[in-house]
């Protein structure tokens, strides 16, 4: 008798490009912090029923990008001073230690493509748009860090990143930056010289000043 091929379910596809659309959406900062989102206007909105919205809103709010209340009340997070200090001194540990490890394999393609992402930054700043403002950002330090080639370090950041999208959103929009912050041309700079302590301090910097604005 023949073996009948199991059907993928149809469910665990829907819940899978929801989680992957809505992580997007909060890891680039498009949804603001503290906004409320139903289970029933996410399912309407990626055309899925309840249930696989309803998974992907619980695997988000596992990793920190939503709050979900015992009534079912969906919400990014408003994050206090304490918290964000906390998620800073993160990236000022771990994003450091990545940048060093991905120097030895930093080639002259990999620096070129990450000052072509960073002329986009530059854009964002100039067009004074947020959401590409933040998009561009964490693609410049994601390029880097895949040449470190660790991946428990960067599935770590990733979460932090994540939990940090709307405050970032918010940050870039209380300070309207209009000139470029010199923090990245820092972080090619020492990649071009080779430059370890000089690539630790500028990722380190550049990871933590701009949050500083939003604890004082």
């Amino acid at each position: 008798m023949p073996i009948k091929p199991r059907l993928a379910d149809p469910n665990a596809a829907a819940h899978e490009r929801v989680y992957r659309a809505l992580r997007q959406q909060v890891l680039h900062g498009e949804l603001s912090p503290g906004q409320a989102l139903t289970i029933r206007g996410i399912a309407q909105q990626f055309d899925v029923s309840m249930t696989p919205a309803r998974e992907a809103v619980r695997r988000l709010a596992a990793e920190g990008a939503f709050t979900m209340s015992a009534s079912g009340r969906v919400s990014t997070p408003i994050l206090a001073p304490e918290r964000i200090e906390e998620l800073a001194a993160v990236r000022a540990l771990l994003e450091p230690e990545m940048a060093s490890r991905a120097l030895p394999r930093a080639h002259f393609a990999l620096i070129d493509r990450l000052a072509a992402i960073n002329a986009l930054n530059q854009d964002a700043v100039i067009n004074q748009d947020a959401v590409a403002y933040v998009r561009s950002n964490l693609e410049f330090h994601r390029t880097l860090y895949l040449r470190a080639q660790t991946p428990a370090m960067l599935a770590m950041i990733e979460t932090v990143w994540l939990q940090l999208g709307p405050t970032m959103r918010e940050m870039y929009q209380k300070i309207r930056r209009r000139e470029m912050p010199q923090h990245h041309r820092m972080i090619l700079a020492a990649l071009r010289a080779g430059d370890e302590p000089g690539l630790r301090l500028a990722v380190r910097t550049d990871v933590t000043q701009g949050l500083r604005h939003m604890i004082s």
